[in-house]
């Protein structure tokens, strides 16, 4: 039988109740191996098995002994007395505080499955209730998200109409990556992926004759990119080194007059700021060659060839991840302007191909099934990244694109679907906060990972093996019946049955359910989702057959996918949903915020922390936190491909060769990684596709202090969140800047402490 992971679809083999094997989908012509994790973890002993109570909460109610979280005892209790205190205390908190007081921030990709989506049901359960403060944007894409309605559009109206990968295959000359296109990230899609086509298709396109560029720090960010010219350049100074070739281009009279004044709103302002007019000071190639530390004739070089070519600009989604990370999206879009093949067939901009698998899929951008989330009757979410922000300053004040907002007062967190121990930053900082601000965390959860062992009130939750359940994505080209494998491990339920407990408790169980099991949404939301195919001239057959069938194929569209393709075409008729209808190079409504750190047009600014700064002579290293090769974020770092990569038990970091050998450290060792926020340990690799003053420590790893009873203790397991840098990107977009990160290696001596991430907790019995 099949079932679908953000990383692909498998066949499931089960013998006497027992997961025995998967085999990748037969279709897929690049299956990851991630998948290979699932048999032995799904009934692994790290599942949580029962309900479960840390001990002082349990015996003295809300509030109580929050310091202890993570460093004391749970007691198993049965389902009846768990779903009485988790609705008792929604309860009190709600009647008592109001639903301003709840935040559900679910974050993370827990289901390929469009039902039992641990963030839909979370989310409409509070919504039933009353609402609860809810977060906007992502970790992945905050500046983004914020920034591009304002210049282009919505995002994901973006991402829908990206142009295909076969477009480019046949139109383009040029694909200048700033960031590279990882094939290691394309391994994973949120909803599901069940065919890689990206390094299939990078192969294609040499064989086509397509030329590469690699601005990045990382070779290994295009190295599946045959023959690519890799330009080393600084972290973070993408932006500075697109001034650069703007610079070029102006200066040669090469810029598309045409195309920016029929279809880009006030290029003069930023003309003036790039020939120094506006500031005295010419955003030239040297000017941009100081910043980058690449030479001054590798950028001019490259302008003349993105001004000869059809040219594609690519820009990955880690580089709004940085202090001021809308800048390279907003200065991307706008050189990809001055070129002016916006709307060509292999030409103009992406951002981006490769941070997921399903970037320029030649399908049609149908999503499939969706569970109704209903209306939040709470209208104040905070920005994702500014979760510790929002703790540490019940009341404060913060600006957030254009609106002046305020801090809610959060008694009663209910997390169900991610670990904020993986994704948030400065970790030693949110801990702090964790412990000492909310009454009660409660949590649906899988595994006994970091997000369970620091909550109060932990309840186990099947996997995507114990139920039925329809994987679908948008413009993924399979739709795949998810049929149950196995039973419930131990006394699991599935979120919906959680929820569906705690509404019948609450007195909402008719508003959430619908009078519908979880069988009938199944069938309710596939017959839905088919009426809203024939939209995109998709006819889906019967419930009936798809489930008999196990997947559907969606047909690929008539003609590959050419972002912007329409407005190109007439931009009168086709207005982009912008105020002036055009991008904007320069946008008057951003201007009018009066934001000193993002004004009305693309701009450099120098980072809180870079290669450039004066504090890289304290930690002169760059730190690089992207996502693994052998996981999802941290999901299934316990499994059998994650534990295989680590060294020494620990997380595994790159440095250039020149960077070990100063310091005395070899393959194999395992580091002390340091700044003035926490310090990790983590094993080590050495590789020249790193620029010299880099290090590389991929997300993920179970967070694992060494004394679980302290703050800001040594964390031994190699999480480098507990380095980064957690500051909003910008007033206008809030975004996590977790890429600007200073640190230093040093080797560590003496006895190397036992990871302990994948140990259960403590159990008790009551008192």
């Amino acid at each position: 039988m099949l079932t679908s992971t953000h990383w692909g679809v498998y066949d499931v083999a089960v013998k006497d109740g027992m997961i025995t094997a998967v085999t990748p989908f037969d279709r897929d012509p690049d299956p990851s191996p991630i998948g290979q994790s699932l048999p032995g973890a799904v009934q692994g002993p790290l599942r949580v098995r029962h309900p479960a109570v840390r001990k002082s909460y349990l015996d003295n109610g809300p509030g109580a002994a929050r310091h202890k979280r993570g460093a004391e005892p749970f007691v198993n209790v049965s389902w009846n007395e768990a779903i009485d205190l988790v609705a008792a205390e929604l309860k009190r908190v709600t009647t008592q505080f109001g639903n301003s007081a709840v935040f559900a921030g679910s974050y993370g990709w827990s289901s390929a499955g469009r039902f039992h989506h641990a963030q839909s049901q979370v989310h409409r359960f509070m919504n039933c209730l009353g609402g609860y403060v809810a977060h906007v944007g992502t970790y992945s894409l905050g500046a983004a998200r914020t920034l591009l309605p304002r210049i282009l559009m919505d995002m994901d109206v973006m991402r829908s109409q990206q142009t295909a990968w076969v477009s480019l295959e046949q139109h383009c000359e040029l694909l200048v990556a700033f960031g590279g296109v990882p094939s290691k990230n394309s391994q994973v899609n949120s909803g599901g992926i069940s065919q890689h086509e990206v390094r299939p298709m990078l192969k294609r396109l040499a064989a086509a004759g397509v030329k590469f560029v690699n601005v990045s720090p990382l070779r290994q960010d295009f190295e599946e990119a045959p023959g690519a010219l890799w330009v080393p350049a600084r972290p973070n100074t993408d932006t500075a080194f697109m001034l650069g070739l703007a610079h070029t281009i102006i200066a040669d009279g090469k810029h598309d007059r045409a195309f920016l004044a029929r279809y880009c709103t006030d290029f003069e302002p930023f003309r003036k700021y790039v020939m120094g007019e506006t500031d005295g000071v010419a955003k030239s190639a040297q000017w941009a060659a100081e910043l980058c530390d690449v030479p001054a004739d590798t950028i001019t070089t490259l302008a003349h060839r993105m001004t000869a070519s059809r040219t594609m600009i690519n820009v990955a989604w880690a580089l709004q991840r940085g202090d001021h990370g809308e800048q390279p999206y907003w200065m991307g879009v706008t050189l990809a302007c001055l070129l002016g093949q916006i709307g060509t067939p292999g030409g103009g901009f992406a951002l981006a191909y490769g941070p997921v698998g399903i970037e320029g899929a030649n399908a049609r951008p149908f999503s499939g099934p969706v569970l109704p989330q209903g209306q939040n009757g709470v209208k104040t979410p905070i920005p994702v990244a500014r979760i510790t922000d929002m703790l540490e300053n019940p009341g404060g004040h913060y600006d957030f694109d254009g609106k002046a907002c305020t801090y809610p007062d959060i008694r009663l967190i209910y997390w169900a679907g991610g670990n904020p121990f993986h994704h948030h930053q400065d970790l030693n900082r949110l801990l702090r906060a964790w412990r000492s601000k909310p009454e009660t965390i409660i949590v649906n959860e899988q595994y006994w990972n970091p997000n369970a062992k620091y909550a109060d009130i932990v309840l186990p939750a099947t996997t995507m093996m114990e139920r039925d359940d329809i994987g679908s994505s948008n413009r993924d080209r399979h739709i795949i019946a998810m049929k149950r494998a196995i039973d419930p491990v131990a006394e699991s339920r599935s979120d919906y049955d959680i929820f569906t407990a705690l509404s019948e408790r609450l007195g909402t169980k008719e508003k959430f359910t619908e009078g519908r099991s979880a069988a009938a949404w199944l069938r309710h939301l596939y017959e839905a989702s088919a009426v809203r195919a024939r939209k995109f001239d998709i006819d889906l057959p019967s419930f009936e057959a798809f489930w008999s069938e196990g997947l559907i194929e969606v047909p690929p569209p008539l003609e590959p996918s050419v972002m912007m393709r329409k407005f190109r075409e007439d931009p009168l008729a086709n207005k982009l949903p912008t105020p002036s209808g055009k991008i904007e190079i320069t946008s008057p409504t951003i201007a009018a915020f009066n934001y000193d750190d993002c004004p009305g047009h693309p701009v450099w600014f120098a980072p809180a922390e870079w290669l450039g700064s004066p504090l890289a002579k304290r930690f002169p290293l760059h730190l690089m936190s992207h996502q693994p090769s052998t996981r999802l974020h941290s999901q299934y770092d316990h499994g059998s491909v994650s534990l295989a990569s680590k060294i020494q038990g620990r997380e595994a970091m790159t440095l250039h060769p020149q960077d070990a050998a100063s310091r005395g450290i070899k393959s194999g060792d395992v580091v002390r990684v340091y700044n003035d926020r926490g310090a990790c340990l983590a094993g080590v690799k050495i590789d020249d596709g790193v620029r010299p003053g880099v290090a590389v420590l991929p997300t993920g790893a179970w967070f694992d202090p060494l004394d679980p009873t302290q703050n800001d203790s040594l964390e031994k397991h190699g999480n480098p969140n507990v380095l980064t840098l957690d500051k909003g990107t910008s007033k206008l977009t809030q975004g996590c800047s977790a890429h600007t990160t200073l640190v230093e290696v040093e080797l560590f001596k003496g006895e190397l402490p036992p990871i302990t991430a994948f140990d259960l907790p403590v159990f008790a019995s009551r008192s």
